[in-house]
């Protein structure tokens, strides 16, 4: 089991801690040693990279007691000594480091063919995100597909103080829980918080004042600014993939509706209008269309809408309830809750928009809040373990599947950064 410790502090206290833990792998992982790395640093390089490569369950990392040889660079490497071990690929490097800046020289091998598949160069004044950046490189030349370990993930967090008192927390973190900070912390709740495509600035709901209202803030000053505070819900905020517009959900006109908020002058523009409740936006990747949530039909499920014309169509026919939909970053799916006829789970799934065809990816009873890589390979959402709320993952074919729990607290409402170059 891998397990990766998070410590939040907010102020001198210890908040929540987020272990990782696989609970479940491919049945093909591909055999990878990464060499420690010569030089030296404050992190160890190479554990990061294994770690980050175990975590996709896609990847069983070479133990390093049991190599034969320890190169740092690619002449240096002996293959017939990794094909005995039956290593199927090899990364080795050096880090130099001066005026506390750290860089790279690593190498990418091919050990069947004898080959280099990649070499490169990266310098960071932070080990850990240059370790990542390798993860990326390392996964891209193996799968052919980036590599999204160095990107953020964001969720709330949630304490009982004692009596009716909580305190609420939103959070960011890399992808593999290290570097945590808090974002905004409240006594109501925090729901729904979404990144900007820069990855910026962040919009989310908050109960502050005792109503809800969607909030921008920006990463960088801490600066928040209310986007809209209008009579009765302001909810579900979705940025658009320029980040020129919110999609958001008010119910202003007396119905829940989606609405486009323009984040610099707060213009408004209605885009659906039903007597039914639509909420839960999702913009497709180039901006044509939005997926949402209604129950017009007399039960919640997903729907589409074309900027351009206003057309809305029907999308899940398969099951009693389909809510929460995220588009994975093609175009081509839609991950979602999803709850069958007659029985009581609510799980997460995919649907495949041009085939139609459903899966279901996890098991549990109570999966909520999807949310997908930017790479399209795994997703991230709230679960139940016992009575509390913690974080989850699986991959987008449903055949790894890890644990994220809290010591402390509940953990809920995750959502996964865009690249982050």
């Amino acid at each position: 089991m891998l397990t990766l410790l998070l410590a939040m502090v907010y102020g001198q206290q210890a908040l929540a801690e987020l272990t990782i833990e696989i609970t479940q792998g491919s049945d093909s992982s591909v055999s990878v040693a990464v060499v420690p790395f010569g030089g030296s640093s404050p992190e160890d390089v190479a554990s990061i990279i294994n770690s980050d490569l175990k975590r996709t369950g896609q990847f069983d990392p070479f133990d390093p007691n049991n190599m034969l040889s320890m190169p740092h660079t690619e002449n240096d490497v002996v293959y017939a000594d990794w094909r005995k071990s039956d290593v199927e690929y090899l990364v080795v490097g050096n880090i130099n480091s001066g005026g506390g800046r750290y860089e790279a020289n690593y190498s990418i091998l091919d050990v069947v063919r004898q080959q280099s598949l990649a070499s490169g160069k990266i310098a960071s004044t932070n080990v850990r995100k240059l370790a990542h950046r390798i993860s990326d490189q390392v996964y891209e030349k193996i799968t052919g597909i980036r590599g999204a370990f160095d990107t953020k993930i964001m969720y709330v967090t949630a304490e009982r103080l004692g009596g009716q008192r909580s305190r609420y927390q939103l959070n960011y973190a890399d992808a593999d829980g290290y570097n945590a900070r808090a974002i905004f912390t409240s006594s109501e709740p925090i729901l729904s918080p979404t990144w900007s495509p820069d990855n910026k600035k962040v919009a989310y709901v908050s109960f502050k004042g005792g109503r809800p209202g969607i909030y921008i803030q920006d990463l960088a000053t801490g600066k928040q600014r209310r986007i809209t505070n209008y009579k009765g819900l302001n909810s579900s905020p979705a940025w658009s993939p320029d980040g020129r517009q919110l999609a958001v959900v008010l119910s202003k006109g007396g119905n829940p509706d989606i609405y486009l908020v323009d984040v610099n002058s707060g213009a408004l523009r209605q885009i659906t209008k039903h007597f039914g409740i639509d909420t839960e936006p999702s913009w497709m990747p180039d901006g044509s269309a939005i997926v949402f949530t209604s129950n017009r039909g007399g039960s919640p499920q997903i729907y589409k809408t074309t900027l351009a014309t206003g057309k809305t169509e029907r999308v899940t026919f398969e099951g009693k309830y389909n809510a929460r939909a995220r588009v994975f970053p093609d175009g081509k799916q839609i991950a979602m809750v999803h709850k069958g006829q007659g029985v009581a789970q609510f799980n997460i799934a995919v649907l495949e928009l041009e085939t139609g065809r459903m899966r279901l990816l996890t098991s549990t009873s109570l999966d909520e809040s999807p949310s997908v890589a930017p790479n399209g390979t795994m997703l991230l959402y709230g679960a139940m373990q016992g009575q509390r709320g913690v974080l989850s993952a699986v991959s987008a074919d449903g055949a790894v599947k890890l644990n994220l729990p809290s010591k402390q607290g509940d953990v809920r409402e995750p959502a996964w950064s865009n690249f982050t170059y």
